[in-house]
């Protein structure tokens, strides 16, 4: 059997990493699946060790020693594994040995499947039933509470022309005040079903638009800081819509923080990614990162269902509104909180399945 550089093209339409070692254990060939969940370029690591890409834990060091020297394969489950950056990544490894005879010096097959990817596509399989069945059920509810408040508006504007005394208008003007923010509360439940008007649009285009905005909005003691990969390309898509969904989520960890902090925002790009249960060649990460208290424990899991908030005051509508305009994007939103570090990754394909 002899692998060639050619027959490597295969295995770059893989969801889970692989990686090719020579009989020094020097990296041949990562894929890019194997390149986002390691956080580092094929070119850069051509021909280094696993070392210098992760902290290899010994469990793995000793499976890769035997498969060169025994030949033996080896499957572990729930091996924790430290990425370059720090990240700490909780995997199922495969070693499996290849024949001496390979083009390429190849000797060594290293598979990586993260757990967390298992359970975040179960957790998205459920998300998205229950958002379909939230927002039927929150829109039908929002039109049948809509047209009634029309009427009782109605009714008080007629009532105060005729109260004989001008202080009792101050009772009808409550009404009226109260009835126009229930409205507007539902005509907000319902913009998110608005058609989009897909154009061409650059990412960070939009992102700038929304660092503006911050900043008009949180001046001086907010700093709302860019790490953006500038050669991403344009994506199709619906700017309003994009601005607003990445508006809100910034908007809600500057709230939380008070004005003060910093908001990271960052792009990277994506290869052979599924989303939504699409697979996709290339999509944009967008990453919207605080530093603030974190998201409250008891409503993490809640957090993208509509009217569900953990700040005082607030309407429970943002989050929501940002997940729906990022689903009609055919992308993913996901969140990962601890006090001091909050994390929004958006992910948006950048061609048709």
């Amino acid at each position: 059997m002899n692998l060639t550089h050619a027959s490597c093209a295969g295995l770059d339409l893989l969801a889970s990493a692989v990686l090719l070692l020579d009989e020094g254990q020097l990296i041949r060939y990562i894929n890019p699946a194997g390149e986002n969940l390691l956080a580092v370029s094929g070119r850069a690591i051509a021909g280094r060790t696993l070392a210098v890409v992760c902290a290899c834990p010994a469990i793995l060091q000793t499976a890769l020693d035997n498969g060169l020297t025994n030949n033996w394969s080896y499957t572990g489950q729930n091996i924790e594994l430290r990425r370059g950056d720090g990240q700490l990544l909780q995997l199922h490894c495969t070693v499996t040995p290849l024949p001496p005879d390979l083009a390429g010096g190849m000797r060594l097959l290293l598979e990586l499947q993260p757990i967390e990817r298992h359970l975040a596509v179960s957790r998205e399989e459920r998300l998205i039933e229950q958002q379909q069945a939230n927002r039927e059920l929150i829109r039908n509810l929002a039109h049948e509470i809509k047209n009634p408040l029309g009427g009782i508006r109605g009714a008080a504007q007629l009532l105060e022309h005729e109260l004989p005394h001008p202080s009792l208008k101050e009772y009808t003007q409550v009404i009226i005040k109260e009835a126009d923010r229930l409205q507007d509360l539902m005509q907000r439940l319902l913009t998110p079903h608005r058609a989009m008007l897909p154009a061409t649009v650059n990412i960070h285009e939009i992102l700038e638009r929304v660092r503006s905005l911050l900043t008009a909005e949180f001046p001086g003691s907010l700093a709302v800081r860019r790490d953006y990969d500038t050669s991403l390309p344009e994506l199709v898509g619906d700017r309003e819509q994009l601005i607003q969904a990445v508006l809100n989520i910034a908007r809600n960890a500057a709230q939380a923080m008070g004005g003060n902090g910093e908001i990271v925002l960052r792009t990277r790009a994506l290869r052979q990614v599924t989303l939504a249960k699409k697979r996709y060649r290339l999509a944009i990460e967008l990453k919207v990162i605080d530093n603030g208290p974190g998201i409250p424990e008891d409503i993490r899991q809640r957090m993208f269902y509509p009217l569900v908030s953990g700040r005082e005051g607030g309407n429970g509508l943002g989050l929501t509104i940002a997940q729906n305009f990022i689903q009609h994007h055919r992308g993913t939103i996901d969140c990962a909180s601890r006090p001091g570090h909050t994390v929004f990754t958006l992910c948006l394909p950048l061609e048709q399945a």
